[in-house]
């Protein structure tokens, strides 16, 4: 073999060996990772819940015994807002949704019927399948709306729905001005 083919075999070896190594991967020298540290126990929040981020399954059931027309149920669908339905309330039928709240204590119900029709309401709530609200309510049939009673043939039953945004501070009173001294 001649010294200028010696020359490129070499330089063709050296290539090979050189791309050849830049595309195999590399054993990296790594330290071993440090073991974890133990978390803190996250304390309690203002509801009592241990942990904030965890949701709570929430159960609403709404039923009614008697003929109520125009029934609307209203309900937390989440923390903040309500939503609302018109089930077909016939008896022997139960009207249920399910959702998911941070806060179980904000969990609240409201059902209506329209006068002049009267029906035993009865309604549920439960949290994590446990029931912790409950309440039934005989509407008896009227021909006129009474007017002394602007919640006739609602039932309430859990937290009210009404509540304040928990962001909005109510406004204070004024301080009551001073008597005039005499």
């Amino acid at each position: 073999m001649s010294p200028f083919k010696r020359g490129w075999v070499r330089f063709a070896a050296a290539t090979v060996l050189a791309v050849g190594s830049q595309l195999t991967a590399a054993t990296a020298l790594a330290d071993p990772a440090p073991p974890p540290e133990p978390t803190p126990a996250p304390a309690p929040v203002a509801n009592g819940d241990p942990d904030p981020q965890l949701l709570h399954n929430i159960t609403y059931r709404a039923s009614a015994t008697g003929t109520s027309r125009g029934a609307v149920v209203a309900y937390k669908i989440d923390d903040n807002n309500v939503n609302s339905d018109q089930p077909t309330l016939l008896p022997g039928m139960t009207f249920e949704v399910n959702t998911v709240l941070h806060d179980p204590k904000k969990a609240g119900m409201e059902i209506s019927i329209q006068w002049p029709y009267g029906s035993n309401l009865h309604c549920e709530i439960l949290v994590d399948d446990e029931i912790v609200a409950q309440a039934d309510q005989f509407i008896a049939p009227r021909l006129f709306r009474p007017k002394d009673d602007p919640l006739y043939g609602t039932l309430q039953c859990g937290a009210p729905l009404d509540a304040p945004a928990p962001n909005k501070v109510p406004t204070p009173a004024p301080p009551p001005a001073p008597a005039p001294m005499t």
